[in-house]
């Protein structure tokens, strides 16, 4: 497949030029010629040397991560920047780019994947984000304790052995849940609004435990990189399904 038919592809799928006013991320082809062959696909959550050279050793044309190298350009070409870069021009590898468009496409995204985990039912988008959102909320077709959310999530999720934290202030069963993954908690007065019992994301922050605890919601920290690996591997299978080889790196932070 040619590059340039890859990268369009990608791009139609998740409604990349959508986000383009919402992310400070450069989402789409970040690094890469305008055309070239495209054979082998790696996937990681985190666009580092460590996952470039890995995609390398293993002679893949791209790499798609969720977490790219440009946030609002690039000032300079030197230190740890240059470092990350040269693996990709040395081994002649391209890197494409989901970031925002990842956490909130309703099917492939994280949020999705997410609330596949937690067999959420009647969804809708939720986060708003501008004119897009970047999460999901829904039912459980059984409600869980908090503990058995934490337990559930633990199990599932890509932690890097840590536990699945939670600000447990809502109520004994919980139904009505909304997630956003990554550094979410800034939507938590969206979620009170929504009358849903919990937030799940991946990372908290000190002002959230007196503002959930005051409104009487569960927040479920489950990490940040844990709640991010759905949907690179969702990506991953459709790109599989394109007929192309691929290859997935783990890197979890434990954060």
């Amino acid at each position: 497949m040619d590059l340039s038919e890859f990268v369009t592809r990608l791009d139609e799928k998740l409604r990349t030029d959508d986000y383009a006013d919402v992310d400070a991320s450069a989402n789409g082809l970040q690094i890469g010629p305008d055309s070239g062959e495209v054979d082998h696909v790696a996937f990681a959550v985190d666009g580092v040397a460590a996952t470039f050279d890995r995609a390398a050793d293993v002679d893949a044309d791209v790499i798609v991560t969720h977490h790219g190298l440009s946030w609002g350009g690039f000032d300079r070409i030197t230190g740890r920047t240059y470092d990350r870069i040269a693996p990709l021009i040395e081994n002649d590898l391209a890197l494409y780019v989901s970031h925002l468009p990842l956490d909130g496409h309703q099917e492939l995204g994280n949020a999705a994947g997410v609330a596949d985990v937690l067999g959420l039912e009647d969804r809708a988008p939720f986060g708003e984000l501008g004119p897009e959102y970047i999460g999901q909320r829904g039912t459980a077709a059984e409600s869980y304790t908090i503990d058995e959310l934490c337990t559930h999530l633990e199990t599932a999720l890509e932690t890097g052995d840590q536990p699945v934290q939670s600000l447990a202030f809502g109520p004994d069963e919980i139904e009505d849940v909304a997630v956003v993954t990554g550094s979410g908690t800034d939507w938590l007065d969206e979620a009170i609004d929504a009358d849903v019992d919990a937030l799940v994301t991946g990372e908290g922050k000190q002002n959230v435990y007196h503002e959930a605890r005051e409104a009487g919601i569960h927040v479920v920290l489950a990490g940040h990189y844990a709640t991010e690996t759905l949907g690179v591997r969702a990506l991953q299978e459709l790109v599989d399904s394109w007929g192309l080889e691929t290859s997935y790196f783990e890197l979890p932070t434990g954060l």
